[in-house]
């Protein structure tokens, strides 16, 4: 070929480069403009929590304490170079409030990701429009097993453990200490409920008597005196705080000395106690489960990291198993970005999650994977002993099938500088 014609060519093809390059250039900003609630410097993000109503008690916290964190956070560059806007709504725990919240969110605050969305019945009725918008629906605070549907619901996730892999080992739990008792099982009237029945049965097989409760009326009596009249010795208990506490209080007044075992959702001893107050007594005794730090471990090393960031941004509200979900909670959602990387997207973020690896204050490790979009893996017992919540025995892992309920030994890693990680 001729110099001059080689030459001509060369030029042409640097040309066409530059023009690719550029065009490259213009597509990736593009798709960046062109990403819901992310911009240069912010990224925003929203949940729908029950700041008023039958669940306010203790879980009004968790929102509170998970944006002390993103405050700390965005107080140390943000992520990525992004702030976290993180918006927050009250739904009073009434599914037809949250379809109208989380539609505003989506619809016109245009948030990039939902982040913890609270209650069983409450997320469950927005599931299908979150999966038509294909907006990440994150770490629903629930242990339903709604969340882990990968083929029917892509984008969302659970995070803490299933409610029948805490109903499995709660019921392992219930089967090697209390031997032939006659073991019944009080419940939400929802899959709240019927999830953890279904682990207890696994375990136990048909329970000696059940009995539920619906979050719109307060009248447990009844359902507390039919377990009382089954004589029932061990009474497995999923329910909220609020109906922990009335439960447990009409036990009390009914003369029903049954051995309370709570799911974790509804054992903080702070917010119980808070609850029943002069009457706090009655909690002595009461054995939960938790997979988390106990937030009155002051040796605990997360307990530590997170107080200083309480103290600076949340004081107004006390350090207890709610404001520990909230600041675990959002550190977790904090590698998911990190994971995500740089040029956000939807579609990164939820492969981030589904990748999984994970680690942080949690006893167990997550379950994330391409086939599975359940959360943490287990849990370990914990008992009130003179007004003190304390964990004993070994932790223990299981799945929401027929997976063997086993002991785990491994131990949760320490906290990076500042409790913000970096990778």
């Amino acid at each position: 070929m001729h110099p001059t014609a080689r030459r001509v060519l060369a030029a042409a093809a640097g040309l066409a480069l530059l023009v690719g390059a550029s065009a490259c250039a213009n597509d990736e900003q593009q798709a960046a403009e062109n990403v819901p609630g992310v911009t240069d410097t912010e990224v925003v993000i929203g949940t729908h929590q029950p700041l008023t109503g039958p669940a306010a008690p203790g879980y009004s916290r968790i929102s509170a304490a998970t944006k002390a964190y993103f405050e700390h956070v965005n107080s140390k560059g943000g992520v990525n170079g992004r702030k976290i806007v993180y918006k927050v709504m009250d739904d009073g725990y009434n599914p037809a409030n949250t379809d109208n919240v989380v539609r505003k969110l989506v619809l016109d605050d245009k948030v990039f990701a939902l982040l913890g969305g609270l209650g069983t019945p409450t997320h469950t009725n927005v599931l299908e429009f979150v999966k038509a918008q294909k907006v990440p629906d994150l770490f629903v605070s629930s242990g339903s097993r709604n969340w882990n549907q990968p083929d029917k619901y892509p984008t969302t996730f659970g995070w803490q453990p299933d409610y029948t892999v805490e109903g499995k080992i709660l019921a392992t739990f219930v089967k090697q200490q209390f031997p032939g008792a006659k073991v019944c099982h009080f419940g939400q009237n929802d899959d709240f409920g019927r999830d953890s029945l279904v682990g207890v049965e696994k375990v136990l097989g048909p329970v000696a008597a059940k009995q539920t409760y619906t979050t719109t009326n307060q009248q447990v009596g009844p359902a507390i005196g039919a377990l009382k009249a089954a004589g029932c010795q061990v009474v497995i208990s999923a329910s909220i705080p609020g109906f922990t506490a009335l439960a447990m209080g009409q036990a009390a007044g009914q003369g029903f000395k049954a051995q309370w075992v709570v799911s974790n959702v509804g054992a903080d001893y702070t917010t119980l106690a808070k609850q029943l107050g002069d009457k706090k007594v009655i909690l002595e005794g009461l054995i939960a489960d938790n997979y988390l730090p106990m937030s009155n471990d002051p040796a605990d090393p997360w307990i530590q990291a997170f107080t200083k960031i309480h103290q600076q941004y949340n004081a107004a509200n006390p350090i207890d198993g709610n404001a520990v979900y909230g600041y675990s909670m959002a550190y977790t959602f904090v590698q998911a970005l990190l994971t995500a990387g740089k040029d956000l997207t939807r579609e990164k973020l939820v492969e981030a999650v589904r990748k999984g690896g994970f680690t942080g204050p949690g006893l167990t490790p997550f379950r994330y994977s391409a086939d599975v979009h359940a959360g943490y893996s287990g849990v370990r017992m914990n008992k009130v002993t003179g007004g003190v919540q304390s964990y004993f025995g070994p932790t223990w892992t299981t799945d929401d099938g027929d997976g063997e309920v086993k002991e785990f030994s491994g131990t949760p890693t320490a906290p990076p500088a500042d409790a913000i990680p970096t990778t």
